[in-house]
């Protein structure tokens, strides 16, 4: 038997991926987001200049793809930000702030465990041209909106944190770097991060580097003037829109481009893997990708294999459509099967949801098969049946038999 690849799913019931992703669509439509779709194949080169060569992403969890030419360098892509921003570019978008959403797979060479797969779904949310940290408020408070109203989450919290300019980070790299050159007791991947991505040392997992971090000194204390006053407006305002947050001094994110607000939507629910959403503003990037011009810009990704695991916790708090009433066709014979096939046509072009059991079998199993499929109608056609144009409809919730004529079938099942 050949299984399916380490660190991928089969999703054999899409229920819930496809009410929360109907839903997250929904929401962001209402604040006037455009959904588009950029391709899962990208140029290496586009992350290796977005994220970072240092970055984990790009140096050890990209999927290459072996292209027509050895010039050729592609990937499966990790991420879709890099993705938005290159079509933005790409397509000389001048209508800005650009506010778009999409939704797919990502792809990462990571350790598979629970809420971590290699092929993975993610929503990304950008915001292309936008300028004003009224606009971080905006994203933010949108998402905590989504998650504590749209999808009735209450166990999680929102963590912020604000890097600066870049100008700000370069001034504090200094004084950090001068922090983690006294320390001993750093662990061996963060002696590598402090030469290549310093301010990833607070990723750490290790909880001795956790305890030495606490006293390092913090970026929101090394905010230049007009950095701390977007700071408190960017506290005020959510406070104003009654978003509560926790203050994260140690949350960078993972990826090169950010800066000034990082967040995440976090919960205890998850274990280890306790981000389900998380985002930030990356004000360079457009530039830094071969923009005509820098444009202020932010940006989410929800990772939609772990908000389902806390939707399913609490689905039967959720508003899930029901499936349509099935009406399951019972020919007795082979001479009732076009009867069966024309009657269903009819169901099925006044958008009634209907199967026809094509390979006959006594009534008794095919009611059997009926009632396993969830049937809320029966209609069973036998030669009696047939020779009177009739049909007899069989309620399965009450038990109730009634004989009906043949075109009056829509009207009694609508």
């Amino acid at each position: 038997m050949i299984q399916r690849i380490k660190g991928t799913q089969d999703w054999l019931d899409l229920t819930l991926f496809n009410f929360a992703i109907e839903r997250i669509a929904k929401h962001l439509t209402c604040y006037n987001f455009m959904q588009i779709r950029t391709p899962i194949l990208e140029s290496i080169e586009l992350f290796k200049r977005s994220l970072g060569q240092a970055t984990d992403v790009v140096s050890k969890e990209m999927f290459l793809v072996k292209g027509t030419s050895e010039s050729e360098l592609i990937c499966l892509r990790p991420e879709a930000t890099a993705s938005t921003v290159r079509a933005f570019i790409e397509h000389d978008v001048q209508d800005v702030p650009w506010k778009v959403f999409s939704w797919g797979s990502m792809f990462r060479y990571e350790r598979p465990q629970k809420g971590r797969f290699r092929e993975f779904t993610q929503v990304t949310i950008e915001n292309i041209g936008a300028t004003s940290i009224a606009h971080d408020v905006q994203l933010i408070a949108m998402l905590d909106r989504l998650f504590h109203e749209e999808f009735r989450l209450d166990s999680y919290a929102l963590m912020i944190n604000f890097l600066g300019s870049y100008e700000d980070r370069a001034a504090y790299k200094e004084l950090l770097k001068t922090f983690l050159d006294a320390q001993t007791g750093i662990c061996q991947t963060c002696n590598i991060r402090k030469d290549l991505n310093m301010m990833r040392v607070f990723d750490c997992k290790n909880p001795e580097c956790q305890q030495i971090y606490r006293s390092a000194p913090k970026m929101i204390d090394h905010l230049s003037t007009e950095s701390a006053l977007e700071w408190e407006q960017l506290q005020a305002q959510l406070s104003l829109l009654s978003v509560s947050f926790v203050i994260n001094p140690m949350l960078v994110r993972g990826l090169d481009y950010y800066n000034k607000t990082v967040f995440e939507f976090v919960s205890n629910d998850l274990g280890a893997q306790n981000t389900f959403c998380g985002g930030g503003r990356y004000d360079s990037l457009v530039k830094d990708l071969g923009g005509k011009q820098s444009q202020a810009s932010l940006g989410a990704a929800i990772g939609v294999e772990r908000l389902l695991l806390l939707l399913d916790q609490i689905k039967d708090r959720l508003l899930i459509p029901e499936k349509a009433p099935l009406t399951v066709m019972l020919p007795m014979a082979q001479e009732q099967i076009p009867l069966a096939l024309l009657l269903a046509d009819e169901l099925h072009a006044h958008k009634k949801c209907t199967e026809v059991l094509l390979d006959g079998g006594s009534i008794k199993s095919m009611m059997r098969r009926a009632n396993k499929m969830g049937a809320t109608y029966v209609v069973i056609i036998g030669q009696d049946e047939q020779q009177a144009h009739e049909v007899t409809v069989k309620q399965m919730i009450n038990g109730s038999e009634e004989r009906i004529k043949q075109i009056d079938l829509v009207s009694y099942i609508r």
